[in-house]
């Protein structure tokens, strides 16, 4: 039976590459032996498939446009996963998991626009970042939630005819993509160059050996058998239903980044990862949206915060800190209330323990004491244990004053306001130097 719930993704994927939803989709029997499909074919959509003509445009790092085109998108079960590897045996045997066996997924087909290893890189983020902002996936590639089947050819230049095609099967990260890419691409070339043809075939990246290896043999599209799907009918999608859908899509990458770009001035880093990752621009808004500063939002998110999270092993949508106890900390900071590097221990356990700022300040002891009266007593006795450094300032020695406001800092543990000591042990040694 179709999945209704999968047609809906399928057809919001669609209006987020731009494609032309086809009101009406035919399913077909894709026929092939392997052993992940044990029942000998496919369920999958051929000639008629959910959706055609799309694009995925953006500016390359050298600033020049890039647009691929996506020819279609389809839906189609998926089949089993074999197993080639961590079992006692597996020098002589394969395993199969087919837990995911006939669960629905779409494929997008894109057209051979792509010129390089590290632009079909690229493609595949922004295309990752659009299906994940849309809600359509996901986007785990370890767990194989998306995949990659990357199609490799190659010609002389000048020349308007591509050369046999191979393609490289389920590559599940950017990297191991471009790396995949790179190599077959110098491959064929030398292939070529040495007077041979490129078998037009399936293959498989091997991430230890750093090379591509032969899996089987490529059929030519006769050779799988295609005839229409008897147990389902015609899939017809009304422009109602597309239209809701359409008016449901949330905020865009593209329009994200703009948006970012000028309300936030967001560059570099910050901006790629804020306009990739539609739930830290969600937390990025909601910190801001409690009066933190967007750049030291952003700043602390991608930096600290990040990082901690890794350290813990912890995704955003389990981690206890709130954007309002975030924008907290930050305002904190900026009063002076606590240092930018006893912050960092503030955010540490408010990560580990849940509690607001306030409290993992209090509770670890990182609140910054900006009392001039409580600070003063601590100056006046480091000054008077060290009357040798008190008298090379005196003497034109400046920079020893830097000695004399690190004991202070330490006598205070870390905790007193580095300005405020600074602006005391100069007007203390000032001072006594009038007297």
């Amino acid at each position: 039976m179709l999945n209704a719930r999968a047609v809906d993704l399928a057809v919001t994927a669609a209006l987020v590459l731009g494609c032309r939803v086809q009101r009406e989709s035919v399913f077909a029997r894709k026929h092939y032996f392997y052993p992940d499909l044990p029942k000998g074919y496919q369920i999958t959509q051929y000639d008629r498939p959910i959706a055609l003509d799309g694009r995925l445009q953006w500016a390359g790092d050298d600033g020049l446009p890039r647009q691929v085109r996506i020819v279609r998108a389809h839906i189609e079960e998926d089949a089993g996963k074999s197993l080639h590897e961590g079992f006692a045996d597996s020098d002589r045997s394969a395993r199969i998991d087919f837990n995911r066996s006939g669960i629905a997924l779409i494929e997008i087909v894109t057209a051979p626009d792509l010129r390089s290893a590290g632009d079909a890189a690229e493609c595949f983020r922004r295309l990752r970042a659009l299906l994940v902002t849309a809600g359509v996936s996901d986007g785990n590639m370890e767990r194989g939630n998306l995949r990659c089947d990357a199609n490799v050819s190659v010609r002389p230049r000048g020349d308007e005819t591509l050369g046999a095609r191979t393609e490289i099967k389920n590559l599940n990260s950017f990297r191991f993509l471009e790396q995949a890419l790179a190599y077959e691409i110098d491959r064929q070339i030398a292939v070529r160059s040495g007077g041979a043809q490129v078998e037009t075939e399936t293959r498989l990246w091997d991430e230890r050996a750093g090379e591509t290896a032969s899996m089987r043999s490529k059929e030519d599209a006769h050779d799988y058998r295609y005839f229409p799907e008897p147990d389902l009918r015609p899939l017809v999608v009304d422009d109602a239903a597309v239209a809701a859908l359409q008016a449901s899509l949330p905020e865009l990458p593209a329009a994200r980044r703009e948006r970012l770009s000028t309300c936030y001035g967001l560059t570099g880093d910050d901006l790629d990862l804020f306009a990739g990752a539609p739930e830290w621009a969600a937390f990025l808004d909601e910190t801001v949206g409690h009066g933190a500063d967007p750049a030291a939002a952003a700043m602390w998110i991608r930096g600290e915060l990040t990082r901690r999270l890794r350290e813990r092993g912890a995704a955003i949508e389990a981690m206890t800190i709130t954007p309002e106890a975030l924008a907290r900390l930050i305002a904190m900071v900026a009063s002076q209330a606590v240092s930018h590097s006893a912050a960092k221990q503030v955010l540490a356990r408010m990560v580990a323990t849940g509690e607001t700022a306030d409290q993992a300040a209090a509770a670890g002891g990182h609140a910054q004491e900006s009392d001039v009266d409580a600070i003063q007593p601590l100056v006046d006795e480091v000054l008077r244990r060290f009357p040798d450094q008190v008298a090379q300032f005196q003497a034109g020695r400046h920079a020893v004053a830097g000695f004399l406001i690190g004991h202070v800092m330490k006598a205070s543990r870390g905790r007193a306001n580095p300005r405020l000591v600074d602006q005391l042990v100069r007007q203390s040694l000032a001072g006594t130097g009038s007297s």
